[in-house]
Order: C-alpha cells, then structure tokens, then sequence
C-alpha cells in the first residue's frame, strides 16, 4: 500500500497542529511509519486519504458498536441537527437517555451529563471528595482516567506509592493526593488505607483497556468493594471504555461487584463527544444545583450527541442477540490468533470480553501493568506495519484494546487471520 498523500497530510498538520495530531496515540510513535489520514468510514471499514480500506478493529477507540455511518444513529444526528446545534439549556433527550441508563444499572438512580470521559472522571472524583468529605484517592498503576491533573501520576519510589506527576505542567501538590495501587493486588491497596485515613474514593478500570485489554479478576473486585466499605471510601468504577461494551450492562454485567459511582462515554455517544457519571441519588443530590459540589458545562447534554447517543442504545436495546454475535466474533478472533501465532513460534496472550479484545507478544499471562511492560513492543510495532499492509487495522499501541462491531462478519475475521498468518510467518 501506498501512504503518500497520508504523509503529506502529516508534514502539513505537524505545522500547524502539535506532534500533527490531537491525542498523541495517533502519532504511530509506538509502532512507526506515517499515521493514517482518514477520508471516511464505512461499516467495518475505515479509508484513508490514499484510497486505501481497512477492517477497523479500532472503531473510533470504543464508541461505535455499530460500525461507522450506521443509518439509524447518522438520521438520527441529521434530524437534530436541524432544529440546531445546541441550546445550552435542557432537552427531552437528555432525560430519556439518562432513564435508559438508570434503568439498566441499578446502582444508578442519577445521571449527569458531560462531554468527555476525562471530564466524567474529574467530576465523579470531585463529587466522591465531597460526598465523603475526604482529599486522598487510589488508584491504579496502567489504568488511564483521562488526562486530569491529578490523575497524571507515576509510581513514587517510597514503600507507600504516593503519585508523583507524569507530565509537566502537574504541580506534585495536587497529585500528592493520589496513590497508586497494583493492578489485581489487594494487599497494594490495603497498603494505600494504611498510608492515609483521608482516602475518598477508590477508581478503577474494572475492564482495563488502556494497559492493553486486562479484566480485573473477580476476587480481587469483590475484596476491593470490601476495603473501600471497611474504610469508607466509595468505589467508582470507570465504564467510560466497558460500559455497553463488555455487556449490555457493562463490566457489571460480567462480575457481582456493585460500585458507588459509575463513569461513562464512548458508546452513550454514538460517535459524538460525550461522557457521564451517575450514582445512588443521596450521592448524585450532593451535585450542584441540588447540593454544594460544582460541576458545570456549557455544552453538556449537547442535543446532537444525545440523539446520536439515544440512536445508539435504542438500538442496542432492541437486539437481544448483538452481545452474543460481538462475543463470538471476538473470540473468534483472539483464538485464531493464538493458534496462528502458535504455529509460527510466536508467544502471545489473547483475551476478550464481549466485545472487547485484546493481545500482547508476551510468554506470560497479563494480569496487571508490570506484566503487561514486560511485553514485545518490537514485535507489536512489527505486526501492526505488517497488518496495515494487508488491510486490517489495529490500535497503534501494545497498551491499547481492540473493539468489535456489528458491521464485522466472520468472512472478515477469517481474512483477518489468514493475513495474521502471513505476517507472523515473515516476523518469525
């Protein structure tokens, strides 16, 4: 495949735009070579600039359960954008999205809208301090909260890790408040209660896909609801990558373990910008203008992205079979994988849940974010140039979790493997 007119578009945004881009993953610093511009989408395809087609096993990073341009959601968007853009004032849709939510998580009664998961995450947090009338969180090493100040934390070098910033630009007076926890470790965080009665809450990714694809173990979830009931603190789960992914009822469609707090993005959205958070109501009522904690945004419940949103689970809701062709497709997927890769003497870890996938060229299992570094980034780079050239694409990092969509059938998994095949074989 040719990239030349991808590569130009690069030059010419790297002028303009820091790095060329606008989220750093896009840049392909992990796995090399030019990043994809991309023209359009289309069901399970992406087309860059070149002409070039791919099956997208990225699907926006999460959101499009669907496929791209899915009919339902795009006249959906289509019909609200005619009666305007937004109103920075409240609409219907708003309330029957946030019913479908509540109505499906029991441990929500509330829903409050924002316009990205990284501000989802920044507002559950701040009303967690506020409702507990505590400073200090946890949480956990590979698990990504968005970019918010004082999640932006690397391992400190005491025997307690307090969170010291990893990115300039974050003052350490902010993230002193943060500990980090192992991944699937409960003693780590029993460390981090013992370090500090001042701890609010306790966040994590009960699916983490931003270590590379790790599910929680469901033991250490259940001891983790424990901890935080022993100590007060409340738990919040971060769905905003899960939620309506893993199952219908997200990650807590998979495990028992019921959290105080619940995160959202990416598939309420449909495609567009959009985020959550809810909870029970004697937490939700502590939010302004009910109660003293502050939150605002003047483009939350955005009319568009609520209908896009709306499109999306009304259509979700209607199919009883949907999470049981995504699961099949994904393990589908994943198993072809470890059997090509098997055969080419290549170690690699596969998983999947629901819809959600994942790999690493690794000899052992992964089961927290030292594992998952100890994997083959070389190799990855090399897989990932190597599929691109067959016309399947993957996330451009070994951290990163791979979706399924509707628009997916198993002519194009069975494609996929057969190039999977080919590439190992060359990288072997």
């Amino acid at each position: 495949m040719q990239y030349d007119k991808s590569i130009k578009a690069y030059e010419k945004a790297r002028n303009v735009i820091p790095g060329g881009v606008d989220s750093p993953v896009r840049a392909f610093k992990s796995v090399g070579g030019t990043p994809l511009f991309i023209k359009k989408g289309k069901g399970a395809y992406l087309v860059d600039v070149d002409g070039n087609a791919y099956v997208d096993f990225v699907q926006s990073w999460g959101p499009l359960i669907f496929g791209h341009t899915n009919k339902v959601i795009e006249k959906a968007v289509i019909k609200a954008v005619k009666k305007g853009l937004s109103f920075g004032a409240p609409t219907k849709s708003e309330t029957k999205l946030a019913g479908i939510i509540c109505g499906l998580y029991a441990c929500i009664d509330k829903v409050r809208f924002v316009s990205s998961g990284t501000e989802a995450v920044m507002s559950a947090i701040r009303l967690a301090r506020g409702f507990t009338c505590k400073d200090d969180i946890v949480k956990f090493e590979g698990c990504y909260h968005g970019h918010s100040d004082s999640l932006l934390v690397q391992a400190g070098s005491g025997a307690v890790t307090f969170g010291n910033p990893s990115s300039p630009g974050v003052p350490s007076d902010v993230t002193k408040h943060t500990l980090l926890a192992k991944y699937n470790d409960i003693e780590s965080v029993k460390k981090c209660f013992e370090s500090s009665s001042n701890i609010a809450c306790v966040i994590i990714e009960p699916i983490a896909g931003n270590m590379g694809f790790v599910p929680a173990d469901a033991a250490f979830l259940e001891e983790l609801r424990s901890v935080c009931d022993e100590h007060g603190a409340l738990l919040i789960f971060d769905e905003v990558m899960s939620g309506f992914r893993a199952s219908l009822k997200g990650a807590q469609g998979v495990y028992k373990t019921v959290p105080d707090l619940v995160t959202f993005g990416k598939v309420i959205g449909g495609g567009m910008p959009v985020g959550a958070f809810g909870g029970r109501v004697e937490i939700m009522d502590k939010l302004s203008p009910d109660g003293p904690v502050y939150q605002a945004g003047t483009l939350s419940g955005n009319p568009v992205a609520m209908a896009a949103g709306l499109a999306s689970l009304e259509q979700i809701l209607e199919d009883e079979e949907l999470y049981v062709r995504l699961e099949k497709k994904a393990k589908r997927l994943v198993k072809g994988l470890s059997e090509e890769a098997q055969k080419a003497g290549i170690a690699l870890q596969v998983d999947s849940i629901g819809s959600m996938f994942g790999f690493f060229f690794n000899d052992a299992p992964v089961k927290n974010f030292e594992d998952a570094l100890r994997s083959d980034t070389k190799r990855f780079a090399a897989f990932h140039q190597g599929m691109l050239q067959e016309g399947f694409y993957f996330a451009c990092s070994q951290f990163e979790t791979g979706f399924i969509c509707d628009a997916m059938d198993d002519e194009m998994i069975d494609e996929c493997l057969e190039a999977a095949a080919k590439v190992f074989k060359e990288m072997a």
